[in-house]
């Protein structure tokens, strides 16, 4: 039913004496109806404007059937009502209209929980972090493209997203599209096969992204056609200015089956590695992971959190399934506050091997080892006694576990009774610096470390 305003007002006009006659209560019309009329009619129903929400209250629960039955009487139609008031009109006439998905890349978003915040840095990914940072800061200004390599389970998709994160903080109206390389290869064929209407994917990318991230880029490779479209997008935001950053597995010269073309431009921009973590950057991983749970990290031994990095640190997705597995084991299988070296093997004993770990290398097995060696009790060696013997012992202790753990000056203290870094490290430092010339210690050292191999 399509009427004009005039109708419309004219309708209710007419409907309104009717309802007062069947009403058995003048109040009720008064209060509540004599100032009312027809917003709109949408389909079979009239949508109603009354003066309070106590009106609509009213009308609806206890007056509805009447009116309705009036209505339909006097237009000769099976209309039924609804009563809203002013402030609900204006709130829907106001509010956006349902957002269209984009024709390209709808469910394509960002992940909010990778940002720089809860990216742990250290030597590893310092350059690509502090790259990315930039590039989130002033896009298109310094170096574009960016192109972050290495294996799977480094951060390279986090550092994506947290540029993502952080520009569109920075900059609300920038446009930012993050999209796995495989994802932009099943929309490509979804264009060329018809099944998206409208601008070309080549023009929407113009019109309609300010910053483009790309996953794992090496899966364009061998896909010649697909790659001469991105080639062309790739184009057009260069000569706009407009930030692009990349991943990929391997460094861009070693990516056979891409685009020379595109090999070449990637080389020209900023390829940046993001390596294998350090072990003190995996612990800093697992004392994030601890906070962002809510836990104290005083209740987790630094030796539990240095098996979990040693053992699982080489992937960082690993290093975190290990630490969620771990979580899971202390609260469902085994609950207890305190996270100790023997609960943190036995939380993993489904993904490695627990005999083998115990068997591992330690800071505890190569005290005891030196201490066997030179007939003294392990506690002496860590303790405070500066006999010519015990010292050396001492010295050689914290070398070795240096240079076969890889394990901080401050943390080799802690195990020595709290010592400072400046003494482990002069500790170690004479050991390193007596080696050269003293070919008894040298002959000693050798010999522990063939008994710590064996």
């Amino acid at each position: 039913m399509n009427e004009s305003i005039s109708e419309i007002v004219q309708l209710w006009a007419r409907i309104l004496p009717k309802i007062k006659n069947e009403m058995d209560d003048n109040m009720v019309f008064d209060t509540f109806l004599s100032d009312s009329y027809i917003d709109s009619i949408e389909g079979g129903e009239m949508i109603i404007v009354v003066n309070s929400p106590v009106a609509v209250t009213v009308l609806s629960s206890k007056y509805k059937d009447l009116i309705d039955r009036v209505v339909v009487g006097a237009t000769e139609s099976n209309f039924t009502t609804r009563f809203v008031t002013k402030d609900e009109i204006k709130s829907q006439k106001t509010s956006p209209k349902e957002v269209q998905k984009p024709q390209y890349f709808s469910d394509s978003i960002l992940n909010p929980s990778y940002t720089f915040k809860n990216f742990v840095v250290g030597p590893s990914n310092r350059e690509a972090y502090q790259a990315s940072l930039m590039a989130s800061q002033n896009p298109g200004k310094l170096y574009n493209p960016i192109l972050i390599y290495g294996d799977s389970g480094l951060g390279k998709t986090h550092l994506l997203h947290a540029i993502g994160n952080a520009a569109k903080e920075r900059f609300p109206k920038l446009r930012v599209l993050y999209v796995h390389a495989q994802e932009f290869l099943d929309e490509y064929i979804k264009y060329v096969k018809g099944d998206r209407e409208g601008a070309s994917i080549v023009d929407w990318f113009k019109s309609s992204v300010d910053m483009l991230l790309v996953d794992d880029v090496q899966f364009l490779s061998n896909k010649k056609n697909t790659e001469e479209t991105f080639f062309s997008i790739y184009n057009n935001f260069y000569s706009a200015g407009k930030q692009i950053v990349l991943t990929s597995d391997q460094h861009p010269s070693k990516l056979n089956g891409l685009d020379d073309r595109l090999k070449s431009r990637f080389i020209q921009g900023l390829p940046l590695s993001i390596n294998v973590p350090e072990k003190e950057t995996c612990e800093n991983i697992l004392r994030m992971r601890i906070e962002a749970n809510g836990l104290d990290v005083n209740d987790f031994d630094e030796d539990a959190l240095s098996f979990l990095a040693g053992r699982f640190g080489k992937n960082v997705r690993e290093l975190e399934g290990a630490f969620d597995r771990l979580l899971f084991y202390t609260i469902n299988i085994q609950p207890t506050k305190h996270i100790d070296l023997k609960t943190a093997m036995r939380s993993v004993s489904g993904l490695v091997n627990i005999k083998e770990d115990e068997e591992r290398l330690s800071e505890q097995k190569i005290i005891d080892t030196v201490a066997d060696y030179y007939n003294l009790a392990p506690y002496q060696i860590v303790g405070n006694i500066r006999t010519s013997q015990i010292a050396m012992a001492r010295h050689i202790s914290m070398y070795l576990i240096r240079i076969l753990l890889d394990i901080p000056f401050t943390k080799i203290g802690k195990t020595f009774g709290g010592k400072d870094h400046a003494t482990v490290m002069n500790g170690v430092n004479k050991v390193e610096k007596s080696l050269k010339t003293d070919e008894s210690l040298k002959k000693a050292v050798e010999e522990l470390r063939g008994r710590l191999k064996a």
